[in-house]
């Protein structure tokens, strides 16, 4: 497929129509207070890896409704003072996998928490941990219509929450700086980093590649490739709840987090993505309130987007912030 959204000169100029909810803050107050009357319970187990680099620790914190999320933290072997954080969320599906992998930010010195997301982990990878123990109305498969019917009761705002504690969490280990803490992602892990940019004041950067779960209203009508088919299939069934699904997801739609985003950000779109389309992007990159801001664009990949290039340059990127 080549270029099929909107050309570049009007993607810098894009704005979602997703409409904000008038208690948007409010909502999300209340949940993360909600969730915060659970202890953190923060555990780190270390693991035998054999590795002579890295140090893994197996960690277990509560998140939503006090439920139990997995995660590694790796360390730089051998390191005694706290250190550069990166807390980085996973792409749809996927699950923190085995903690041997993945080794990219401890070798730049930096501590590095993954969080696995709850109830993924067994469509790529090698697998996850994490049980989503909230039951939900019926749904299309995947994760993209559970408790759709409601804000309350959607999937992404127990992710979400999850994702925040997981900062929380990761910033009570001894040997992290909580001053200098970043997060990212790509894909799915891209949106849940935008969420929680907006959600967490004090990050020092934010960095979502490709980003997922942005401008709702446009991307369940651009693209027919899932995740976002999910979307279309279930109001195929469901005629008629059209507005109660977008009213749901309009608390979800990360391009109103990143109106409240307050850190410098490194955005990635990729002009051929079907998955996650560029305008997509854009939408949220636009919106995001902090001026020191910057979006690499790949002109000819799909949701692939700049791989390993982008890495690369995220760690020059860094290198100024954390």
């Amino acid at each position: 497929m080549a270029l099929f959204d909107l050309p570049l000169d009007e993607l810098r100029a894009h704005r979602s129509e997703s409409t904000e909810p008038e208690d948007f803050d409010a909502f999300w107050d209340k949940t993360l207070q909600q969730a915060r009357e659970h202890g953190l319970d923060a555990r780190f187990e270390p693991v035998e890896t054999g590795l002579s680099t890295v140090e893994v620790y197996d960690v277990t914190f509560a998140g939503f409704g006090g439920h139990p999320v997995k995660g590694w933290l790796r360390l730089p072997a051998g390191a005694t003072e706290p250190l550069p954080l990166v807390v980085e969320f996973i792409g749809y599906g996927g699950g923190r996998g085995l903690p041997h992998e993945n080794l990219l930010w401890s070798s730049t010195g930096r501590a590095h928490f993954t969080m696995d997301t709850r109830g993924q982990g067994s469509a790529w990878g090698a697998g996850g941990g994490t049980a989503d123990p909230v039951g939900a109305a019926p749904a299309y498969p995947g994760f993209m219509t559970r408790g759709i019917d409601a804000p309350e009761n959607y999937y992404y705002r127990r992710v979400y929450t999850d994702a925040v504690r997981a900062v929380e969490a990761a910033r009570s280990h001894p040997l992290t700086d909580a001053t200098r803490t970043v997060v990212l992602g790509a894909s799915q892990g891209g949106g849940i980093t935008l969420a929680v940019g907006g959600l967490v004041p004090d990050l020092v950067a934010v960095a979502p590649d490709v980003p997922f779960l942005c401008d709702f209203p446009r991307a369940t009508t651009l693209t027919d490739r899932h995740p976002y088919r999910e979307i279309g299939l279930f109001l195929k069934t469901h005629r008629g709840r059209a507005a109660e699904v977008r009213r749901t997801l309009s608390y979800f739609d990360a391009v109103h987090f990143a109106a409240r985003g307050r850190a410098p950000a490194l955005f990635s779109a990729a002009l051929e993505d079907q998955t996650c389309p560029p305008s997509t992007v854009y939408a949220a990159f636009n919106a995001w309130a902090h001026d020191d801001k910057a979006i690499e664009v790949y002109d000819f990949n799909d949701h692939e987007g700049g791989g390993p290039f982008h890495e690369a340059r995220k760690v020059r990127w860094l290198d100024s912030y954390a």
